[in-house]
């Protein structure tokens, strides 16, 4: 009797699961089918993970608007600020081995960013503008946590520090012809936007983060990332500079105009090529600079659900891993006031305290790209989850990767 009791338990359960994978899919599928005939987005691809195992992936609509080309899974696609977590690892593995402490000042290390100053009065005739001293130095802390009171140049709302940062040459990280010492050189004697420590301003800290690896450890950024991250993983598909092997596999960015959608040939940030990431002599941005694949970003998301480990390799320590995802912000340091906003070294999370604005579980840390590209990592539904398009400009940012979150945890 009991064993005919189980039995008919087990398959009410398989019932129940093969039930919400079939809403799932189709969930997401219509999701996906509606932004592409509604013109939003050009073309998704869509990989969910959870325990370990595979439950959707799928790529539909194009790779490229103009010709039609259909949208594989295993396109590469710009991923521009998903750079960050990738560089944020690579700081704390170094942190790891004893090489610095989170609030030694940058400046210990990279001197040209000691005796920093906080821009006071601006003038929008000419640019020019007045200081007054920092309190203190900028601290790694500052740098992973985005308090530094370092801006962007082509992203941010103020307008004082877009028109400081482009009379002085200095670069946003996407596509730019530069060197990472000569960028780090300007940066260092641009004024700051308010005194470290002060507030989250989302910018070119990651950069100097990547500008931080390579003179700690003696290798150039590209080459840590791919001996000490890339190949422990097996991301195969990840590069600063994609080799012309893999060049056709590219997706092509695309723009929305007034009624439809059209391939972006024009420059990009800062009159860059839109097919930057095929160049040589780009600059090497921890900020900004990669692309990747959906398979190749969620090895890396699974070591970090895995609690740094790997196919059997530990490539960060547990420990770690739960600082990064604890907020580092104190209260009044908040993205545009937001109340609700909190981030880790490198992370934006969902707390007890800002659940109710998010459909994911407490512990969820995310992020994306600027090219329309989201990730979300769930330990407690021991989940992630990937969204990449390719979207120049989009008209609300956020709503993407929002959008597929409430539809995929609405189905669990």
């Amino acid at each position: 009797m009991h064993k005919i009791i189980f039995t008919m338990i087990a398959s009410l359960v398989l019932l129940n699961s093969s039930a919400q994978t079939n809403l799932l899919h189709d969930r997401v599928d219509n999701l996906s089918n509606r932004l592409i005939a509604n013109k939003e987005v050009a073309g998704v691809n869509v990989l969910l993970i959870k325990e370990g195992k595979i439950i959707y992936n799928k790529a539909v609509g194009y790779a490229d608007i103009n010709t039609k080309q259909p949208l594989q899974t295993d396109h590469i696609f710009r991923i521009a600020s998903q750079t960050k977590a990738i560089t944020s690892i690579a700081v704390m593995m170094l942190w790891e081995e004893g090489k610095f402490l989170l609030d030694d000042p940058i400046s210990k290390y990279i001197p040209t960013f000691k005796n920093p100053q906080v821009l006071d009065k601006f003038n929008p005739a000419d640019s020019s503008y007045t200081v007054v001293p920092a309190h203190n130095e900028i601290t790694i802390r500052d740098l992973l946590r985005h308090t530094s009171g370092i801006g962007y140049p082509t992203i941010t709302d103020d307008q004082r520090i877009q028109a400081i940062y482009t009379k002085s040459g200095v670069l946003s990280g996407i596509g730019n012809k530069a060197s990472l010492q000569n960028q780090m050189e300007k940066l260092a004697k641009m004024p700051l936007l308010h005194q470290p420590g002060d507030r989250f301003t989302y910018g070119l800290n990651t950069d100097v983060l990547g500008y931080l690896v390579q003179v700690i450890s003696g290798v150039p950024l590209d080459e840590f990332l791919r001996t000490r991250i890339f190949q422990p993983l097996d991301m195969n598909d990840t590069y600063f500079n994609i080799p012309t092997s893999k060049a056709n596999r590219l997706v092509a960015i695309a723009e929305k105009t007034v009624n439809r959608l059209q391939k972006v040939n024009h420059p990009i940030y800062e009159n860059n090529t839109v097919n930057y990431p095929l160049e040589k002599g780009i600059i090497i941005s921890g900020g900004a600079g990669l692309s990747s694949t959906t398979t190749d970003y969620a090895k890396f998301l699974q070591m970090l659900l895995n609690k740094g480990k790997y196919n059997g390799k530990q490539v960060l320590g547990e420990k770690t891993i739960a600082l990064m995802t604890t907020n580092q912000l104190p209260s009044s340091a908040l993205l545009h006031g937001d109340p609700n906003f909190r981030f880790g070294l490198g992370f934006w999370l969902v707390t007890p305290g800002n659940k109710f604005i998010h459909a994911a579980n407490v512990g969820t840390f995310f992020w994306g790209g600027a090219f329309n590209t989201h990730y979300w990592v769930d330990p407690k539904e021991n989940m992630i989850g990937l969204v990449f398009t390719q979207e120049y400009l989009p008209s609300s940012y956020w709503d993407l990767g929002t959008l597929y979150k409430n539809v995929v945890y609405a189905s669990l």
